[in-house]
């Protein structure tokens, strides 16, 4: 029974997890679609998460943070670089070059992607004699084939139940809405969104390696947050240098950042860290289709069109997703038998003297 209540509850704090991010996808859009730009919104979201999370760094492990020494504090510069806001950056500009709905659905990658590059990197195998092999080879076939229908067939968008103004860039015939991107652009914006996926699966991969150099889960994410946040501030200076372009009223762009920059960067790292402890990774990783389900479902309220090739070409890469990780479960349950299996060596003698 307890367990039984355990499971329903991490399926409630996943969903809920999801759902955080499906708001994301939202208003982050709508903020671009306001003119906020990219890395300006960007840094701001960082400056917000670290404002929630070192007061929580240094009140839980102030007194048992290992010592960090100065090659350490280069690694996690050097991740927080290409991990949070080298991408972060690259997926604003995806965003804001395509739709909440394709990022969403390009999200569903992660997985594949990390997986493909855990082989590269020699932390993963890859047996294709056996069936396992065959369905993880299968499941990257298949993202990659998602993001290209995502990416080359746009189709009918679906005309919104309520035309907010956030998206009122988008033009509306006949119960069906014509996104305001052209194709090549379109492109571009899916192509940024992969590159920026990849770039989020490359630091998921290396952060094993990274927590053996330094355990303290929370102030390794910490200290990767600050060092982010300042390289967000350097690459918003380039990017927008008229200062009055920064400043925030009360709309959709502040209440964009807030909650990107505290319920994503601050809420949503507890959450996963609860129902990773409570159902494993795997569990947590199959919940994310429930993302793109969300985000249709809001963007059809809220006025985001929502394209027949976003909706195709995420089923897709789903299917992708979860081949990846029937196979992964699949080769952990037939890795356990064998070890079940295995003769235990006998007792050594007691020696006479």
């Amino acid at each position: 029974m307890l367990v039984e209540m355990g499971s329903r509850a991490a399926f409630v704090v996943a969903f809920l997890l999801r759902a955080i991010y499906a708001g994301t996808q939202i208003l982050t859009k709508a903020a671009f679609d306001e003119g906020m730009n990219t890395s300006v919104f960007v840094f701001y979201r960082h400056l917000t998460g670290i404002l929630f999370l070192v007061p929580i760094a240094f009140v839980l492990e102030r007194k048992t943070a290992p010592p960090l020494s100065f090659r350490v504090s280069l690694k996690l510069f050097f991740h927080a670089l290409y991990g949070i806001s080298g991408a972060i950056n690259i997926y604003g500009l995806g965003l804001s070059y395509s739709s909440a709905t394709s990022s969403s659905a390009i999200f569903n990658l992660l997985p594949a992607v990390a997986f493909f590059l855990a082989v590269l990197l020699g932390m993963e195998t890859l047996n294709l004699k056996r069936f396992h092999g065959i369905a993880k080879a299968a499941g990257v076939l298949f993202s990659t084939a998602g993001v290209t229908v995502l990416a080359f067939y746009q189709g009918p968008a679906f005309r919104s139940f309520i035309h907010h103004t956030a998206f009122s860039h988008h033009n509306v015939h006949a119960g069906v809405v014509t996104a305001a991107h052209p194709k090549s652009v379109w492109i571009l914006g899916i192509f940024l969104t992969t590159l920026s996926t990849a770039s989020w699966a490359l630091w998921t991969v290396l952060q094993g390696p990274m927590l053996e150099a330094y355990p303290s889960k929370l102030l390794n994410t910490t200290l990767q947050m600050i060092f982010a946040t300042v390289q967000c501030f350097f690459i918003a200076l380039a990017a927008e240098r008229d200062l009055s372009r920064w400043k925030l009223a009360l709309d959709i762009r502040l209440y964009a950042v807030i909650y990107s920059g505290i319920l994503v960067s601050g809420v949503a790292y507890y959450m996963q860290v609860w129902v990773i402890e409570k159902s494993g990774p795997v569990f947590l990783a199959m919940t994310m289709p429930i993302t793109l389900l969300v985000t249709i479902i809001l963007s059809l309220f809220l006025g985001e069109p929502v394209t027949l090739g976003s909706i195709l070409g995420g089923l897709i890469m789903v299917g992708g997703l979860y081949s990846v990780l029937w196979a992964k479960r699949s080769e952990q349950v037939h890795a356990s038998k064998q070890q079940m299996a295995a003769p235990t060596p006998p007792p050594a003698e007691a020696t006479q003297v």
